[in-house]
């Protein structure tokens, strides 16, 4: 995986899991990867989504693809 990659999957992971533990230094370090501040934009707005979308499904018990396994 290239590093700008390598570094938007961190990212990404940090700001799913440790969202309390973000601060300026992880979005220069996207910036530092040769990242763009729309292509940051970008991402997080579809992390964001994920995270959104994967709660909402969670919290009601929701299979939003049909092909998904039964919840046990």
């Amino acid at each position: 995986m290239s590093e700008p990659d390598q570094a938007l999957c961190a990212w990404a992971e940090k700001v799913t899991l440790k969202i309390s533990e973000m601060g300026p230094a992880d979005v220069d370090a996207l910036r530092a990867a040769d990242l763009s501040d729309n292509a940051i934009s970008d991402a997080a707005q579809v992390i964001a989504f994920f995270n959104y979308i994967n709660r909402i499904a969670e919290s009601l018990g929701v299979d939003l693809e049909p092909e998904m396994p039964p919840r046990d």
